[in-house]
């Protein structure tokens, strides 16, 4: 779908091309409105639905491990493929528990808090499975913090309180929210998610088809690790005697 001039109008900052405004016949609701989707193309390495920056770093206390300035040396300087886990594990074998304290960036933080209240503390329990543990899909890193229910949910009816939570900031993260920009909660792109398959095929997820949307989001995105030393996490720092551990949120499509 294009622009009455048959072009893109513009490309957001996660690389998505957005079309505005396109005609859409929707009979359900009997109107023709004119609305704007992004656009991802899968011919093309898996795009970003969250790009990494500080502004998307979280940041965790350090307790009960009393570590010396050589063995942070120690642990800092470990360089395998692995070394964020690699460096978690060695805190952990050393009697150190890590609690969540806030995000980077006061901005990230209200941005979460506008959509969910909870949605900072549920993101750190995620980020912090995602560089611990195998997971990386978002459907199983949601799933293994459902099990675990951190936030001490009532879930004795079996509501879906993290999944729940967690697609509505996808929906957001989606169609216009960015960590580092004050989010108002209005869609930059209001008609939803074009999708070009390898084959040519176009798939569209429309804003109406709110569950389908929401779907396709959670079952297609998974945490990834963006460069440590350009975004300025997963090493242990010290502030006022407390020591610190800083991770960092990605997200990307699978395919």
């Amino acid at each position: 779908m294009r622009d009455r001039s048959g072009k893109p109008t513009a490309r957001n900052k996660r690389g998505l091309v957005t079309y505005s405004p396109t005609l859409v016949v929707t009979p359900k609701i009997n109107q023709q409105p004119a609305l704007g989707f992004s656009i991802k193309s899968q011919p093309g390495s898996p795009s970003t639905l969250l790009n990494a920056g500080k502004t998307t770093n979280f940041i965790y206390n350090i307790n009960d491990a009393s570590l010396t300035k050589n063995e942070i040396e120690q642990i800092n300087s470990i360089g395998t493929r692995s070394k964020i886990m690699d460096r978690i594990t060695q805190i952990q074998s050393k009697g150190g528990t890590f609690e969540f304290v806030k995000t980077e960036k006061q901005i990230f933080s209200n941005n979460l808090i506008l959509i969910d209240s909870l949605l900072p503390e549920i993101l750190s329990q995620i980020v912090f499975d995602f560089y611990s543990s195998e997971f990386s899909h978002l459907t199983d890193l949601v799933n293994s913090t459902a099990e675990k229910n951190p936030l001490k949910f009532d879930i004795e009816n079996e509501h879906k309180f993290y999944e729940y939570k967690i697609k509505r900031f996808l929906t957001d993260a989606a169609l216009g929210m960015m960590p580092s920009q004050v989010w108002t909660g209005k869609y930059d792109a209001t008609g939803g998610y074009l999708i070009v398959k390898k084959t040519g095929d176009v798939l569209c997820y429309h804003i109406y088809n709110k569950n389908e949307f929401e779907d396709y989001l959670l079952n297609n995105t998974k945490l990834d690790t963006a460069s440590s030393s350009r975004h300025g996490f997963g090493e242990i720092y010290e502030e006022n005697g407390q020591l610190y551990f800083t991770l960092n949120l990605q997200i990307r499509f699978i395919k």
